[in-house]
């Protein structure tokens, strides 16, 4: 699909039902036409198989990026670290989501902005750039010049994304279950309640222009990161006008020096060690976009609608684990691991000694001489073959509570990041001074 491709935002709950209807009818005469071709090919294909096609995965991608909002954002929200955890074929899906870069056409554009500012908009403007510069799931960004000569760059709400959460939560959730992709046991009902309450708090621009202005206060001594300034005469709930900040994607560190690329990590992983134990805000969302890279080296951090407090008793878990590991004590990591949430009892019950396997493991990786390398995720396999009996036994299946779900997926999504950049980092030294702190 192309990155400069415009498609109306379908809004309204009916209009957004309607989509997923389609989307459900499309899939099953998929699975028709894929059934009777390997039937006459003499094969006698499971009902997973049929539904897993190419062509369903790439229809049901491209129908949740057309909807954009709630639908396309738990898919991101799963996604981060999924190449390691999920079903291939649920990666599939969910990379094609990240990459995806739809817009609203200028007419629907055009319908927005006078809502939100009025008839006459143009006028406040000497530029307002209408081919956007950043498309994501809950909003498209466009740069902007004043009279005056301040540089803006102009987050715009797609319409209905605020107003259709639940329900796209609920529908991606039940399109997840019929696909069996999720096993049916699990209770996601928490999660997904959650899920909700988080989307509604990034779809509210005022929110998160109060958490911008947090965070450029939090870190006005930190001179390698840049955070944007709010603008507050163009903010409203739906529109988030910020100063322009030039820079480049994250991702030009891949051509790097490995040492600029070792400055750089050292510095987000430092960020995410400072939300945790000194700030109690963390930005939630480790999407790559959110990070952008200055010419000088620096780091401009963007998107603060997953910005949220975490609870003491998270951060104090997370202190009891860390602790625990740069000591190499086995013992209470496991039991810092069932007591913060990160596994059930059930697990420590049934399967001991595959968890202290486990845990083994870990802390080898993370007592290796010299910085712990991003790039070496070999651990990883052991990790996944030792899980498997584990993931296999029903009784074990436990939900973390949400808060710590969303802290975890911060620090999977920069482990991520780093092994992008086979990062090399001394976590060690970082951690210790942290935890001291």
């Amino acid at each position: 699909m192309s990155g400069d491709e415009s498609r109306p935002i379908p809004r309204g709950r009916f209009a957004r039902a309607g989509q997923f209807g389609r989307l459900a009818g499309g899939v099953a005469g998929g699975m028709l036409a894929e059934g009777a071709r390997r039937l006459a090919a003499g094969e006698r294909p499971s009902g997973r198989d049929l539904l897993l096609t190419p062509a369903n995965i790439t229809r049901l991608a491209d129908r949740l990026a057309h909807l954009r909002g709630a639908a396309m954002k738990l898919g991101q929200m799963i996604s981060l670290d999924s190449g390691d955890f999920l079903p291939p074929e649920l990666s599939d899906i969910l990379a094609r989501l990240r990459s995806n870069a739809f817009h609203m056409p200028p007419q629907q554009l055009q319908k927005v902005l006078e809502a939100e500012w009025g008839k006459d908009w143009r006028r406040r403007f000497k530029r307002f750039q209408a081919h956007p510069i950043a498309a994501a799931s809950i909003g498209q960004v466009h740069r902007a010049e004043t009279h005056d000569g301040r540089v803006l760059a102009i987050k715009v709400q797609y319409p209905g994304v605020a107003e259709s959460i639940d329900a796209d939560v609920d529908n991606v959730a039940a399109l997840l279950k019929v696909s069996g992709l999720l096993p049916t046991e699990l209770d996601i009902a928490p999660l997904l309640a959650e899920a909700k309450a988080q989307l509604a708090r990034e779809a509210d621009y005022v929110r998160e222009g109060q958490q911008l202005r947090r965070y450029g206060g939090l870190l006005k001594n930190a001179p390698e990161f840049v955070v944007p300034t709010l603008d507050e005469t163009f903010t409203t709930s739906r529109v988030l006008a910020m100063s322009f900040v030039e820079s480049k994607p994250i991702e030009a560190l891949d051509e790097a020096p490995q040492e600029i690329r070792d400055v750089a990590m050292t510095r987000i992983v430092g960020l995410v060690l400072r939300e945790l134990f000194e700030f109690g805000v963390m930005q939630t969302d480790p999407n790559y976009a959110n990070y952008r890279l200055l010419d000088d080296g620096r780091i401009a951090l963007l998107d603060f609608g997953a910005a949220q407090d975490v609870p003491a008793s998270i951060s104090e878990g997370y202190r009891t684990l860390l602790g625990a590991a740069l000591a190499g004590d086995a013992d209470t990591v496991k039991r810092g691991a069932v007591a913060a949430g990160f596994i059930g009892q059930a697990v420590a019950d049934r399967h001991g000694e595959a968890l202290d396997r486990m845990v083994k493991v870990v802390l080898a990786e993370l007592h290796k001489p010299g910085p712990f390398d991003f790039g070496d995720r070999a651990f990883l396999t052991i990790m996944r073959e030792e899980g498997v009996a584990i993931a296999a036994d029903k009784a074990n299946w436990h939900l973390p509570p949400a808060d710590l779900l969303f802290v975890q997926r911060k620090i999977s999504g920069t482990a991520l990041l780093g092994a992008r950049f086979k990062a090399k980092v001394d976590v060690r030294s970082l951690v210790a001074n942290a935890l001291a702190n």
